[in-house]
Formats: structure tokens, C-alpha cells, sequence
């Protein structure tokens, strides 16, 4: 009861202001979050920016660990309206929203996939979830044994890969897209690895990156990622797909379980390293700072993430029509996220 009562009051507190004309006041919504949704908030702002009198979003790339921590602090002019995530947010993450009185409303954008990827200039690679582990686990089996991994390039870990440095690109423990990758890569490569399930490798250890310098953390921006790749041929980076579709003169996926990141391969869920993205309104702040419930209306427009929609061409694969439907109407309605 005291965080409804709390929300209620912050949320009226607000309006409040808004409605005094404070010149403190803001007009202008505010989006933190996930550097893979970036691209596409991004794009939705402008439109929404051009097609209506409200002034155009500010979207911020703070990874999606980091947008949630800003939007979950409370209800109020200077907390975010919106935050984009790569990754479904935690159950211990809604509990700290709730408590702050922040009702979160979410919105899934669609689908995106993880790719490993290099330089046109270098050797494309097709590896396995077992392989991609092995190159990266702080901890792999080794005779029978749990030990610090050893390996130093890809030819160490299968003769058939080339005997360059093994040196991957990734982002930090905050991205949504290093979450996923430890889920669905690591993970999903540590259950192949022959000797991992008799060594007991739990969840944990299998999301473990090593630290030697093989992995090295390159922030944020998957643009500088990009840029670096084309400056070493040898080097892999882990970013979303569209960051693969735009740079596509540049850079080249490799593929993953003799699949190759595609548009059509993810959108049919081929491709083993795929994701749901999504976007978190803040409830409290919906009909106070203007313009949140018509951006919603902008990003869930069949012209906007439909299957011949403007962020398909900006590398989005969309969900399935009747998902579409169901998500927009749910976020229409404003239904708070639950577990």
C-alpha cells in the first residue's frame, strides 16, 4: 500500500508541476538503455519527432543493466520515461522498480541476433556454441579437469580453425547483449563441451568470461567495435545483427552451427544466437510528460516494426503478425509487467 500511495503521489506531484508551467518542467520524453535498441529508438524518435508537435526524444545508448538501474530509481521529471533493453528485465530488477513506485509497462520491439563477426579482410569462420566456449570460458575441462583455459588461438581449440589470436571485442558485464551471449552462447556452448557435465559446471561458470586479454571489453558502442574490426582482420566482435546488416561493406557474421546470421534465419529461428529486444514504459509518467502514449502509438505501427516496416530495413526482424497484435494491444492498455 505505502508504494501505490507513494507512486500515486509522485506521479500527481509531477503533473503538478507540469501544469504550473514550472520552467523546470519537462516537455521533452527521455529514453536510456540498450545499445542494440539504440538504432531503432533512435529512428522512431525522429519519425515521431516529424510527424507530431511534440519535440523529438532523447535516446541515450546506456546499455540495458545501466537503463534499467536509471528508469528503476523512482517516478519523476528527472528519471527516464523509457528504457530500451536487449534482455528481458529481472525479477529483482521489477522488485526495485516497484518499491521505488515505478510500474514498469513492456513492450517487445521484436527479434535480433547475436552475431561474431570480423573484417571482409579477414578468414569467415564457422564455429560451434562448443567452440565459441572454449575460445571463451574462463574455465574449460581439460583431461578431466577444470582448469584455466589454455587456449591461446582457434587452431588450439580445433585444427580446422585458423592459427590466428583468439581476440574478441565484447561488451561489458551491463549490456543486454552480453547477457544474452552468456545465456545462449555460453551456456548453450558449455552443455556440448564433452567433460563439462561430469565436471558439475553450473550456470555461472559457464557465463564466465576470461580475463587474460583474449576477451577485452569495448564499451557500448558497437560502432567503435565495428571500427576496430576493420583496423584488425584477426579480431572477432560480438554485437546485434543490425550492426552486421548496416556494416555489411566492412565486416562479414561468421556462422554459428553452419548457420549463417540472416535476416531469414533469425526471423525463422534458425540461427542458434537469437533474442527477443524490448522497451519499458514508465507507467507513473504516462499523460504527465507529454507525448509517451503517442511515441507507443509511433513504435507499434505496422509502418514502423511490420514486416515491411522502416526498422526492418534497419535490421529489426519482426515478430509474427498475431504477436504484434497482442503486444500492441497489451501496451496499449498500459498492463504492468508481472512475473
Amino acid at each position: 500500500m505505502k508504494i501505490k500511495a507513494f507512486a500515486s503521489v509522485a506521479a500527481l506531484a509531477l503533473a503538478g508541476t507540469i501544469a504550473a508551467g514550472s520552467a523546470q518542467a519537462r516537455d521533452q520524453i527521455q529514453i536510456v538503455g540498450s545499445s542494440t535498441v539504440f538504432p531503432f529508438a533512435t529512428a522512431v524518435a525522429e519519425q515521431f519527432g516529424q510527424k507530431t508537435n511534440f519535440k523529438t526524444p532523447v535516446v541515450e545508448s546506456t546499455g540495458s543493466g545501466g537503463g534499467i538501474k536509471l528508469f528503476c530509481e523512482g517516478v519523476g521529471e528527472n528519471t527516464p520515461d523509457i528504457t530500451n533493453a536487449s534482455r528481458r528485465m529481472k525479477g529483482k530488477e521489477l522488485v526495485k522498480c516497484n518499491e521505488a513506485g515505478v510500474t514498469p509497462v513492456e513492450v517487445t520491439v521484436g527479434f535480433d541476433g547475436i552475431v561474431l563477426a570480423n573484417s571482409k579482410a579477414g578468414t569467415q569462420l564457422d564455429l560451434t556454441l562448443a567452440q565459441i566456449f572454449l575460445a571463451l570460458a574462463k574455465e574449460v575441462p581439460v583431461d578431466g579437469k577444470l582448469v584455466a583455459n589454455p587456449y591461446q588461438t582457434w587452431a588450439d581449440i580445433d585444427p580446422s580453425l585458423p592459427n590466428s589470436k583468439i581476440e574478441v571485442l565484447g561488451p561489458p558485464p551491463t549490456s543486454g547483449t552480453r547477457d544474452a551471449f552468456a545465456e545462449l552462447a555460453m551456456q548453450g556452448g558449455c552443455k556440448m563441451v564433452p567433460g563439462a557435465a561430469d565436471l558439475g559446471l553450473k550456470k555461472k561458470a559457464c557465463h564466465e568470461v576470461r580475463e587474460d586479454g583474449a576477451y577485452i571489453e569495448a564499451g557500448e558502442n558497437d560502432n567503435l567495435i565495428v571500427q576496430k574490426l576493420d583496423a584488425n582482420p584477426n579480431a572477432l566482435g560480438i554485437f546485434g545483427f543490425s550492426f552486421l546488416d548496416q556494416n555489411a561493406d566492412k565486416i562479414q557474421g561468421a556462422n554459428i552451427a553452419g548457420v549463417a546470421p540472416t535476416f531469414d534465419a533469425i526471423a525463422a529461428g534458425d540461427y542458434p544466437v537469437s533474442r527477443s529486444l524490448y522497451f519499458y514504459i514508465k507507467k507513473e509518467h504516462v499523460g504527465v510528460i507529454p507525448g509517451i502514449a503517442e511515441y507507443l502509438g509511433e513504435f507499434t505501427n505496422e509502418d514502423t516494426w511490420g514486416d515491411e516496416g522502416y526498422l526492418a530495413d534497419k535490421g529489426l526482424i519482426p515478430m509474427p503478425a498475431a504477436d504484434r497484435a497482442a503486444v500492441s494491444k497489451s501496451a496499449a492498455a498500459l498492463t504492468p509487467l508481472a512475473f
